[in-house]
């Protein structure tokens, strides 16, 4: 019988054991039976958020926007007078210099006339020379060496208008460029008029592009800019460096020019590009995310957790993205901003840190 009551309460034991280890493990798992988060500051009671520790980062305030390429500098390539084409010393798509010649049209009859305005210019000036002789020592008047003075000049002046008419049978490049295609053949006749190419300078490349009104203020000249032509990942950087001096009243934008480098020639006028404003830039910017920052009737605030607590604090506000704010007062770097749960906490109200985000 007593060894009967010793197997009985050695059961008893047993049972008791087996009964606060179960109870021990409910009571540490969650109704799921996974291990709970630990808890990061407050107590049992506190309210669940999540939250990130503020670390200063660059920031850069971009905008974008479609834009048109540009040459640099772009003519027309036409002659001045009609005439006969005796020579094309260009090749179409070739590089020229400033000043180099690429058309030449007959000039054959003013050729002759300049000749004899060059024999009239020496008759005219010996003759002066002469007068002028006598002039000093008084042997001619002042009036008769006027008039061999004036007869000179007019002939002078006579032989510059012929040099000029020849100079317009002649097209040179004028400046430092790429010619395209010609539209005109050697001994073929052109009028006044007549387009013979066009020549572009394609280093530096301009683009062309609209702002909204709202940006007028902030895209002035040296602010940087990223294009991306067509469906090309590659970028190609630059600068603007003038805006139209008035808004569009139609479309409410503004015109905007920026300057890009083109060494290799890959950018072509007339090409399409994406473009990216970079209208500002914080090297040291505190960003936060946009759900973190509550308005209010005075002003904005975010919370902290300062202490196992939720602390209000108010805040001034930058720059606003599509997610981001950046906070310009009021949060300094290592502050632990708390980013969801906002609307279930108050001010010092016990909060727990369940995820600690890494931005």
């Amino acid at each position: 019988m007593i060894n009967k009551n010793r197997v009985i309460i050695k059961f008893l034991i047993i049972l008791s054991i087996i009964v606060l280890l179960f109870l021990a493990g409910c009571q540490s798992g969650n109704e799921n039976g996974k291990q709970s988060p630990q808890i990061a500051g407050g107590d049992k009671g506190a309210t669940a958020v999540e939250a990130m520790v503020i670390k200063p980062q660059i920031f850069q305030n971009i905008i974008y926007t479609t834009g048109t390429l540009l040459a640099n500098e772009e003519v027309e390539l036409r002659p001045e007078v009609a005439g006969l084409i005796t020579g094309v010393y260009f090749e179409e798509g070739k590089k020229v210099k400033k000043g180099e010649l690429l058309l030449k049209i007959n000039d054959r009859e003013l050729q002759a006339q300049l000749q004899g305005k060059k024999a009239e210019e020496k008759q005219a000036a010996d003759e002066e020379g002469r007068k002028r002789r006598l002039f000093e020592i008084k042997v001619v008047s002042q009036e008769d060496y006027d008039k061999v003075l004036n007869a000179l000049k007019m002939v002078q002046a006579e032989k510059e208008a012929i040099a000029a008419k020849i100079a317009e049978t002649e097209i040179r490049a004028p400046f430092d460029g790429v010619i395209g295609l010609r539209y005109i053949s050697e001994g073929g006749y052109v009028t006044s008029g007549t387009l013979v190419a066009i020549m572009q300078d394609t280093d530096p490349m301009k683009i062309q592009f609209a702002l909204p009104e709202k940006y007028a203020g902030q895209s002035k000249p040296g602010t940087n800019i990223i294009i991306q032509i067509g469906d090309s990942q590659k970028e190609y950087r630059g600068v603007i460096y003038a805006a139209e001096s008035k808004i569009d009243i139609d479309t409410r934008t503004i015109k905007v020019r920026a300057e890009i480098p083109n060494p290799d020639g890959r950018l072509i006028p007339g090409s399409f590009a994406k473009v990216e404003i970079i209208l500002e830039e914080v090297t040291d910017a505190i960003i936060v995310p946009s759900e973190a920052v509550i308005p209010q009737i005075n002003g904005e605030i975010v919370y902290i957790c300062v202490g196992g607590k939720a602390k209000a604090t108010p805040v001034q506000t930058g720059v606003r993205t599509d997610k981001d704010i950046q906070i310009i007062g009021g949060l300094v770097s290592n502050d632990t901003l708390i980013v969801s749960g906002i609307l279930q906490i108050s001010d010092g109200k016990p909060v727990r840190i369940t995820v600690l985000r890494a931005d």
